[in-house]
Order: C-alpha cells, then sequence, then structure tokens
C-alpha cells in the first residue's frame, strides 16, 4: 500500500515535469560555429548550429544568438525581437541574389518589436544577378540598432529603411561600403523614422544617406566619402542634422531639398559642394571643392559658447 502511495506520489511530482517539458524546446541563448556547427544540433554553446536560420528556429522572442567562433552562417529572415552578437568573431553572411538580412516582425504580436546586431560582416559579393540585394532590408519593427557592422557590395541598398509605420533605427561604430545603390536609404513612405548614425563611415556608394519625407536623422562623428552621386540628400518633408562630420570627395556633398543642418563640419573636395541651401550655424570648412556653396540659410544665434 506504502509502495502504491509512494509511485502515485512521484507520479504527482513527474507530471507537471512532462506537461512543462515542451516550453523548453527553446532557449535564451544560442550558439552557431563555423567550425563545429551542425544545424541537427540544439544550438547549445557545446553543440552549436550551423546557421543562423536553424538558431533562430530554436531561439526565444527576446532571445541571443552568438558566434562560437567566425564563420558564413548564411542570410536571415527575422520574425521577432532578436539579438544576434558576433563581437569577438565577426560571423559572416554571403548573399547571393537575396537580402543579406530581411527583418520583418509584423507577423506576430510582440511588445518589443526590436532587433540588434552586432559584429557582422554582410557581403553582397559584388551585387549583380548572383549577388545579394541589400544588407539589411528593414520591412517591420519598433526599434533597429545596427553595431559593428560591415555592410558592403549589395546591389541595391547598404540598409534599406522601408518600414510603414514609425520606428528608431541606430547606427554605430559601423561600415558601409561599395554598394550600388544608398548606403543607408530610409524611405518612410508615408511613417515618421527617426535616425541616429555615430562614427560610421559611409564610402563609394551611389548616395551615402538619402532620406524620404517626414525622417528625422541625427549623424554625428561621421564620414561619408567617395559617394558617386551625392554625399548626404534630403528629400523635401526631410529634416537632417549633421555634426562633428566629414563630407568629401563626392558627387555633391550635401543635396538640401528637404532642410540639413550643418555643425562643426568638413565639407571638401566634393564635385559640386552643395544643393540646395543647408542651415549653417557657422562654424563648418568649405573648402576644395569643383563647385563652391551658392549660400546657407543662417542657424538660430548662440552665445560665445555655441548654446541657445
Amino acid at each position: 500500500m506504502r509502495r502504491i502511495a509512494l509511485v502515485t506520489l512521484l507520479a504527482g511530482f513527474l507530471v507537471p515535469v512532462l506537461l512543462s517539458a515542451p516550453a523548453h524546446a527553446q532557449n535564451s541563448r544560442t550558439w552557431v560555429s563555423g567550425l563545429t556547427g551542425d544545424d541537427t544540433n540544439p544550438c547549445s554553446r557545446t553543440a552549436p548550429c550551423k546557421t543562423f536560420a536553424a538558431a533562430i528556429a530554436v531561439t526565444d522572442t527576446n532571445g541571443e544568438i552568438n558566434c562560437a567562433d567566425a564563420g558564413g552562417f548564411g542570410n536571415l529572415t527575422i520574425t521577432k525581437s532578436i539579438t544576434i552578437d558576433c563581437t569577438g568573431t565577426f560571423g559572416s553572411i554571403l548573399a547571393a541574389g537575396t537580402n543579406s538580412i530581411t527583418i520583418n516582425l509584423s507577423a506576430s504580436p510582440d511588445p518589443l518589436a526590436s532587433v540588434i546586431l552586432r559584429g557582422l560582416s554582410l557581403n553582397g559579393t559584388g551585387g549583380g544577378t548572383q549577388g545579394g540585394l541589400r544588407g539589411v532590408s528593414i520591412q517591420s519593427a519598433a526599434v533597429v540598432t545596427l553595431e559593428n557592422m560591415v555592410i558592403m557590395n549589395h546591389a541595391q541598398q547598404g540598409v534599406a529603411d522601408v518600414r510603414t509605420t514609425p520606428g528608431k533605427l541606430f547606427i554605430r561604430d559601423s561600415m558601409i561600403r561599395n554598394n550600388a545603390g544608398v548606403g543607408v536609404g530610409v524611405a518612410a513612405n508615408g511613417a515618421t523614422t527617426m535616425v541616429s548614425i555615430d562614427n560610421t563611415h559611409v564610402i563609394n556608394n551611389l548616395y551615402g544617406l538619402a532620406s524620404g519625407n517626414g525622417n528625422q536623422i541625427k549623424i554625428t562623428r561621421s564620414l561619408f566619402s567617395g559617394n558617386s552621386t551625392a554625399g548626404i540628400e534630403a528629400d523635401p518633408g526631410a529634416q537632417i542634422g549633421v555634426e562633428h562630420t566629414t563630407v568629401n570627395f563626392n558627387g555633391t556633398g550635401l543635396q538640401a531639398y528637404g532642410t540639413i543642418w550643418i555643425d562643426d563640419t568638413e565639407v571638401s573636395f566634393n564635385q559640386t559642394a552643395t544643393a540646395g541651401t543647408p542651415v549653417s550655424f557657422g562654424n563648418n570648412r568649405f573648402y576644395a571643392n569643383g563647385v563652391p556653396p551658392a549660400g546657407f540659410i543662417a542657424g538660430p544665434a548662440s552665445t560665445d559658447r555655441g548654446q541657445n
């Protein structure tokens, strides 16, 4: 009788455990490896997966994927909040005929709707029909953060923000280069996207940065160089603030069809310094441009300490 009671008691403890087992099918942290990765593995630290696609399938919403070592981990479509962090190993994606990374968080409820990509190299392998289309295509998300990224050689844009609802984009400590279209394109399509770009080099694209109507963009401590059409472009209705930045060797340095404010910024060695009329705070440097700036709108008056 006591044995029956003991078995019943043990069964009572085991039932909740068995019932809860499916909840542990996904993990808060998973791993990929270029050396030992296999997509039949559980994506743990000791048994990592080979591709980002396999890892994200077993990673919780708001979880994190890390790189155990360097490698090429395949293009990826992100449909939930996630962090992919390959700091120290520099995980790579070589794209062919598609986007390196597509972000579309519209499919399911996701309160944070946030994606963080850190320490990745996205290579479109030279563009063309066999190359990658876009480095990062942002279709739907509340917040996207790109840190310590190299995004290069795509047939279209390096970063393409085409969200139709308001959102935020943060780019920091990154290199965006050699893309056949725009380095950073913020289309917005009726939304208001808030963008912050800090300590980033945007070089050798068609445009360095191009913004559609309604977007608000702040650029700090960055370089826009060698972009064949323009370094920084604002469509009518766009607002771009540029501070402590160098804009040089572009077709046109600043295309201010919308509003571009410049503060402590150098515009030099461009074929044409400006198109439209930027707003200057009076502490910028223009020299050695093929066509000098035609004029400026004076910024708001300030004290000798630069404070309004």
